[in-house]
């Protein structure tokens, strides 16, 4: 959950609540840029000049900044950008969550999709010594456009492009899901085991068993899907994440809608490919356009049809049942975690404080597909 392009604050976790948490990587600090600008130089082969570092709103777990950048030689020399290029450097955040990778796991994440012809930001370089900046990072392109997910699904100027985004997202979904275990630079993601399915149940409860308040109807719906598990089938690259807000679509009037990048891949793993379009469709990733059951921006059946023909795989409808209750049980677990970094002490924040109050929200849709409330 985090950005490049990204307009606003982090929707779906706090936004507009409160600050983000303070960085450790200052504009002002020269030391800091001196040393950043020679790693850069170095990963380019030319010598790099920093003109512009600016913090991107947003990225609720990782911090994200704009680097506007050119290179005096080498194959970055000149540029599309004022004779520079927009970069973003994404750094890791004073605390994180659980299950989150690494910069330099996530940039081989987007390496795999970038070579797959995902969407996604060209990934650059990563840096996993912290003595550059103070914190592991990687550096991908800039992509223009917005990512608000409010905006997405409430702008009138959006209301005849909706349809054809949710479409390109199902086709984008399927090439994710083309990657397989195996792939080169992925073998830091263990497999599932016994299945995608039990091992998140067992993930989540392991959480919760070592969380110190009681979360009732938590519990009561993993034991739900302990009871209705899918049997174990393929599996595939999941995204983990792959929501609206988690997209950017070009700003530009002249093409509202269209798809620029597919962003935040440090939750990603070996997992079900139902998984992720159940994720797509939950009613916590729908920002309050609950009609428009894929993201907020269109029917299911839309977003069905183009993901099934391009990846020539069916839609298993108890499977998405499942998950969907997974997906509302996994955003109450993860905005618990989110909350603790606050309340440990951590990473001060009240953006991760008014986190917290999710997991009620979660727990009245896992009683509502259970059929218990």
């Amino acid at each position: 959950m985090g950005l490049t392009g990204k307009v606003g604050p982090t929707e779906g976790q706090g936004a507009g609540v409160g600050k983000t948490a303070p960085s450790r990587l200052l504009p002002g600090d020269e030391k800091v840029t001196t040393r950043l600008a020679r790693f850069l130089g170095e990963a380019a082969g030319g010598a790099a000049t920093i003109t512009g570092l600016s913090r991107l709103g947003g990225g609720a777990i990782q911090e994200n900044w704009r680097l506007d950048i050119s290179f005096a030689s080498g194959p970055m020399a000149g540029g599309p950008v004022a004779g520079g290029h927009a970069l973003v450097l994404r750094a890791s955040a004073p605390s994180r969550v659980p299950y989150s990778h690494s910069r330099t796991q996530e940039f081989a994440l987007l390496e795999a999709a970038f070579g797959a012809g995902v969407t996604v930001p060209e990934p650059l370089w990563a840096c996993d010594d912290a003595g550059v900046i103070g914190a592991p990072f990687l550096v991908m392109r800039f992509v223009e456009g917005i990512s608000l997910a409010q905006k997405i699904v409430r702008d009138p100027a959006l209301d005849g492009a909706r349809d054809a985004l949710a479409e390109r997202l199902g086709e984008e979904l399927a090439k994710i899901h083309g990657i397989r275990p195996g792939h080169a630079g992925l073998d830091f993601l263990a497999l599932p085991e016994p299945s995608p399915a039990a091992a998140a149940i067992g993930a989540y409860r392991d959480y919760l068993d070592r969380h110190a308040a009681p979360h009732p109807v938590i519990e009561w719906g993993l034991r739900w899907a302990e009871r209705n598990a899918p049997p174990s089938g393929e599996v595939v690259l999941c995204h983990r994440d792959f929501r609206t807000g988690n997209y950017v679509v070009d700003a530009n009037a002249a093409a509202k809608g269209v798809l620029t990048g597919i962003l935040d891949w440090e939750f990603s793993g070996w997992g079900d490919p139902m998984e992720d379009v159940a994720w797509f469709c939950a009613k916590c990733w729908r920002f309050g356009a609950n009609d428009r059951e894929a993201g907020g921006i269109a029917g299911r059946e839309r977003f069905y049809d183009a993901y099934r023909g391009a990846s020539c795989r069916d839609i298993d409808a108890d499977a998405i049942a499942f998950w969907e209750v997974m997906a509302h049980a996994r955003w109450a677990v993860i905005a618990l975690q989110q909350a603790e970094r606050h309340l440990s002490g951590a990473e001060r924040s009240l953006e991760l404080a008014a986190i917290g109050r999710r997991p009620a929200e979660m727990e009245l849709e896992i009683l509502r597909l259970t059929g218990a409330a």
